[in-house]
């Protein structure tokens, strides 16, 4: 196991203790102070039983995330900061400007060569979830999904830093990938990838996803007949990470949201 993976298994272990009640409120107010979390939509700090449930937590109503229920565009899959988008260059994609990485070796061998050249020249959008974000992620569309496959990894930071200097740094992590189809028979990714101190990655969907354990074997699940709405939640992070879209080529035009923080329930491209 990476150095990596050892440390992030030391803070889940912490993160998930339950302390007695008054000390669970200072640690759970402290961490909101700290990194300044907006609580406005959740409840108050000290109700969350541990330091993982107040990652984890729920929006007290989703109902107040008004989104377009249409196929007419795609919304945002969390509270996140968008660090790159744009086309791919043949199979060749940005984690962060300078930095390049291809998504054959992203996907890996379990997506077939034909679903990846449709890709080739398509779109992405990559999604930062900082530790202070809703930590809960959605999906973006009406579809049917296809396949889960689970690529274990290592777990370096996901944070401007690291996407600055650290090659091939989706690659060499943890990742889970789900491969998606809309009615129109398109298909779309997104690839959910582990990072330093994410405990957990938890699908709602699949609930044999282990992540961050001794596995060095890839897994997969594939479905017949499993379809999930547009703004369902898909899962969540326990700690923050980073989610990539990538759409076939002339598939969407995206907005123009580089650099700049999203909300789940935004719209993000069109169709």
């Amino acid at each position: 196991m990476h150095i990596t993976n050892k440390i992030s298994n030391i803070f889940e272990k912490f993160a998930s203790c339950e302390f007695p009640q008054f000390i669970q409120s200072i640690i759970n107010n402290g961490y909101v102070k700290i990194l300044g979390l907006d609580m406005s939509e959740f409840r108050t700090p000290s109700s969350y039983k541990s330091l993982n449930a107040l990652f984890t937590r729920e929006l007290i109503n989703p109902k107040n995330r008004n989104f377009d229920n249409s196929n007419d565009n795609f919304i945002s899959v969390a509270d996140s900061f968008i660090t790159a988008q744009g086309k791919l260059e043949k199979n060749t994609c940005l984690q962060i400007k300078g930095m390049k990485y291809n998504i054959d070796e992203l996907l890996g061998e379990h997506i077939s060569d034909e679903d990846k050249t449709k890709l080739y020249d398509g779109s992405f959008m990559n999604f930062y979830l900082s530790p202070k974000d809703y930590h809960r992620y959605h999906s973006p569309y009406n579809f049917k999904l296809i396949k889960l496959i689970h690529i274990p990894g290592k777990l370096y930071p996901v944070n401007f830093k690291y996407l600055n200097k650290q090659q091939d740094l989706f690659i060499e992590n943890e990742r889970v990938i789900a491969q998606c189809e809309t009615n129109d028979g398109k298909k779309f990714y997104m690839v959910y990838v582990g990072a330093l101190n994410v405990g957990k990655m938890v699908f709602t969907h699949e609930q044999k996803v282990e992540t961050n354990t001794d596995a060095q074997t890839i897994s997969v699940y594939e479905y017949e007949d499993k379809h999930i709405k547009k703004g369902e939640c898909m899962g969540y992070f326990k700690m923050g990470s980073t989610v990539l879209l990538f759409w076939e080529k002339e598939s969407v035009i995206l907005e123009p949201l580089e650099n700049q923080k999203v909300r789940f329930s935004q719209v993000i491209a069109k169709v």
